[in-house]
């Protein structure tokens, strides 16, 4: 089944695709976080795993792109360029290097991680803060060469640096946007192509684009204390999720 020549989607997936793709990107802007990974989960249930990652991460630059045109004035500038060489030596790294850490383990640290810096705040302030973005340039894109939907783990860090509910969201999309440019020129040298997948992408950045617009509009009719709250809820749900997930594929439950 093809649709528009893309591989094993038909029609009313592709449809699904492109809703999924708006609500994700609402969601990502109005809480902060969540929305990629959240996009990753629905992209898994109709997608080959050989691309599910290389494309989800192409919508998610496209999502970055749009997320920071619309909102750039509010973007944290110094953290920007450490982040993306950070990101550059993350990618090359990840192309090469093969995770040694099983899906369990990883699930838990990130799990455990994003709940420390979530409930404990000035761990997300660790030494300087163009050394601090350098560092996580590099472990995002490093570990989302393999995982994709890293914002999870960035989110708390940048929550933790500004007070700005505005600088929050502006700041994310930018940061994730050079980690997936990073990443789709990783997996350039990894031989992936995606050429089919094209007007899927394309179809999904567009949706993404007014699922971003519809999310400033709320996120800009919303206190920044409900931001605070709505944000710590989504990411203390997502770490405590990965605990879940790495405690079954532990065997524990």
């Amino acid at each position: 089944m093809e649709f528009l020549g893309t591989p094993d989607i038909g029609p009313l997936t592709f449809a699904g695709l492109m809703v999924a793709s708006l609500v994700t990107a609402f969601i990502g802007v109005f809480t902060g976080a969540a929305g990629g990974i959240v996009l990753l989960g629905l992209m898994a249930t109709v997608m080959p795993p050989l691309a599910l990652i290389p494309v989800h991460t192409v919508v998610m630059l496209g999502a970055g792109m749009t997320r920071t045109m619309i909102m750039w004035r509010h973007v944290m500038r110094p953290a920007v360029l450490p982040f993306v060489i950070g990101a550059l030596l993350g990618a090359a790294a990840g192309a090469k290097v093969f995770i040694a850490l099983t899906t369990v383990w990883l699930e838990f640290i990130l799990g455990a991680f994003i709940l420390l810096v979530t409930w404990m705040p000035k761990l997300g302030r660790f030494g300087g803060e163009r050394g601090r973005f350098g560092v996580l340039g590099f472990v995002t894109t490093f570990v989302g060469v393999f995982a994709s939907a890293t914002g999870t783990l960035l989110a708390p860090f940048v929550a933790a640096s500004t007070p700005d509910r505005r600088v929050h969201v502006a700041t994310m999309g930018a940061l994730m946007m050079f980690s997936h440019l990073a990443k789709i020129v990783a997996f350039g040298f990894i031989g992936f192509a995606i050429g089919r997948y094209v007007p899927l992408i394309v179809a999904m950045i567009a949706t993404g684009a007014v699922g971003n617009w519809i999310g400033e509009v709320a996120l800009l009719r919303t206190k920044e204390q409900h931001f605070r709250i709505v944000l710590q809820v989504a990411l203390t749900i997502l770490g405590l999720r990965l605990l879940w997930s790495a405690a079954r594929g532990a065997g524990w439950f």
